[in-house]
């Protein structure tokens, strides 16, 4: 049997645009066999997402995709096949949550003392039970007509050094390893290549990364490149990690990502779902 596998997704419980029954819905529709449903620094869409798959052919992987600190700087790390009711990973989201709302309220500030004010109230409200994420204010931002396009709001106001960014220190590396081996799941770096690190840098990463006990890396993710892919596959066999694919999915109106279109994991690198 074929199977054609995505394990990094995105809802409206972080900032993705769909349900995650609407999402089954078009995994489905994109004949997606094993699905993971993975928000940033939430867990609350498994609830629906799994009551929903119940009906459904597709197989769901309870996931979250964590935001940590680690040299200075932002990395995401995907968590697959978790317990999404483990109570330290649970009570990781809940500061994670805190950390988002605050970094909320003091870009709110620096839009309103640019002449923008209304941010907060915006999200508050889009972001609903999930959790707040630039790509709500990016939102904001286009809506109003203060940017041209959702990029522009990052390249203008929200990105790195920009006038709204606000510079974050979240969980640590090895303590959002910590919470995802200990809820019973495997750690993924996710898109490894999209930090813009020196070789040399990626490689103290991971050297971290699997010190920690993370397990894979992505190898195969949303709009890559044969390059990209070939890259990323080194570093594996390097490290010894498994291979994850995993299309980063967040909006139906974007063509370029589109759930299940993925090239296939090359067949010398071990799947990260021999480990489910």
């Amino acid at each position: 049997m074929t199977f054609k596998i995505d394990l990094h997704s995105h809802s409206y419980f972080s900032d993705g645009a769909l349900s995650p029954e609407q999402l089954i819905i078009r995994a489905e529709t994109q004949q997606v066999s094993h699905l993971a449903l993975t928000d940033h620094d939430t867990v609350a869409g498994l609830v629906e997402a799994n009551t929903y798959s119940q009906a459904s052919p597709l197989t769901l992987i309870n996931g979250i995709e964590l935001s940590t600190t680690w040299n200075n700087q932002c990395f995401h790390i995907v968590g697959l096949n978790i317990d999404p009711n483990d109570s330290t990973l649970q009570r990781g989201t809940l500061l994670l949550g805190q950390t988002r709302f605050e970094r909320a309220e003091k870009i709110a500030y620096k839009l309103s003392k640019r002449g923008i004010p209304g941010a907060m109230d915006y999200v508050l409200k889009k972001a609903g039970q999930g959790m707040i994420t630039r790509s709500h204010f990016a939102q904001y931002l286009l809506e109003e007509n203060h940017v041209s396009s959702f990029q522009n709001a990052f390249d203008k106001y929200l990105g790195d050094g920009k006038s709204a960014f606000v510079s974050t220190s979240w969980v640590e590396l090895e303590t959002a390893v910590n919470w995802i081996t200990d809820a019973g799941g495997q750690a993924i770096i996710a898109h490894p290549l999209r930090y813009k690190l020196t070789t040399s840098k990626l490689k103290r990463l991971l050297t971290a990364f699997k010190l920690a006990g993370g397990a894979g890396i992505e190898v195969v993710t949303g709009n890559n490149n044969p390059d990209d892919i070939r890259k990323a596959s080194q570093f594996a066999r390097t490290f010894d990690l498994y291979g994850s694919v995993g299309s980063d999915f967040h909006s139906d109106k974007n063509k370029w990502v589109e759930l299940g279109r993925l090239a296939p994991l090359p067949h010398d690198i071990k799947p990260i779902w021999d480990l489910f």
